[in-house]
């Protein structure tokens, strides 16, 4: 059986459609250190974005009656599970990695009996520690990750450490689709220097967050020449950083 390409994407394709007032509410709080905020903060900061306050305020709850926010003294903070969609959002921008000695991380599905939502949830799982799928049920990854793989993996899978016999940047490339990711990711370049309205930016720039989300983090070797990566980071941590002075000069007035 042959290797599949994960996560495929067209190359360089943009469809970037506008943002519901729920994805600028959780695009705001996603990108603040604490992701809490007061109400009138909050509102005042999704204006910006051409969201109605009426429009916020109901927005913000029913997102507290799904769980997702929290309600707090004075404002709205993340819930539980979108803090750790924060996690990994901000280890998307700020990977942790080691240098890269050759080992590769493989993990094998051998839990059976399992149906579709279970398989589903641990294939979106394993795509979210960046490991990518050989076959069915093999994963495997260089180990340049400087993060262990979760120890209740050891319920469903068996984990080793391997080196395979194919030329490593060949095996890379038939593993992820490097050269679709990179056509994007210069696409997107281009496109959030191009825009200047705040709700077009952000749309934009959240577009960001979720391609660097299924960038593999490869060791440098094994990349294409020219890897946009590292430029697409730096872009959005501008982007962060101007968020960021919104919200504190919002602080200020009040």
């Amino acid at each position: 059986m042959s290797p599949r390409k994960n996560d495929p994407a067209p190359p360089g394709e943009l469809a970037l459609r506008p943002l519901s007032a729920r994805s600028v509410v959780l695009s705001l709080l996603l990108g603040t250190h604490p992701a809490e905020l007061p109400v009138k903060d909050l509102v005042r900061l999704v204006e910006r974005f051409d969201v109605g306050g009426s429009t916020v305020r109901a927005a913000l709850s029913r997102m507290a009656n799904a769980g997702d926010l929290r309600r707090t003294d004075t404002g709205y903070r993340l819930g539980d599970r979108l803090l750790e969609r924060q996690r990994r959002q901000d280890e998307a921008v700020r990977p942790h990695t080691r240098v890269w000695d050759g080992d590769w991380e493989m993990v094998v599905i051998t839990a059976t009996g399992r149906g579709p939502a279970e398989r589903a949830g641990l294939r979106t799982r394993l795509a979210g520690l960046r490991l990518a799928e050989l076959r069915e049920g093999v994963w495997l990854r260089p180990a340049n990750l400087s993060r262990p793989l979760p120890g209740d993996l050891d319920t469903v899978a068996e984990r080793c450490t391997a080196r395979p016999e194919r030329p490593a940047g060949e095996l890379a490339a038939d593993l992820w689709p490097l050269d679709a990711w990179s056509a994007t990711a210069r696409a997107l370049l281009v496109h959030v220097d191009g825009v200047r309205r705040p709700a077009d930016r952000l749309t934009a720039f959240a577009a960001v967050v979720r391609h660097l989300l299924a960038d593999p983090v490869l060791p440098p070797d094994l990349l294409p020449p020219d890897w946009p990566g590292a430029a697409l980071r730096e872009a959005y941590t501008d982007y962060q950083r101007e968020q960021a002075g919104q919200v504190r000069a919002g602080a200020a007035r009040t």
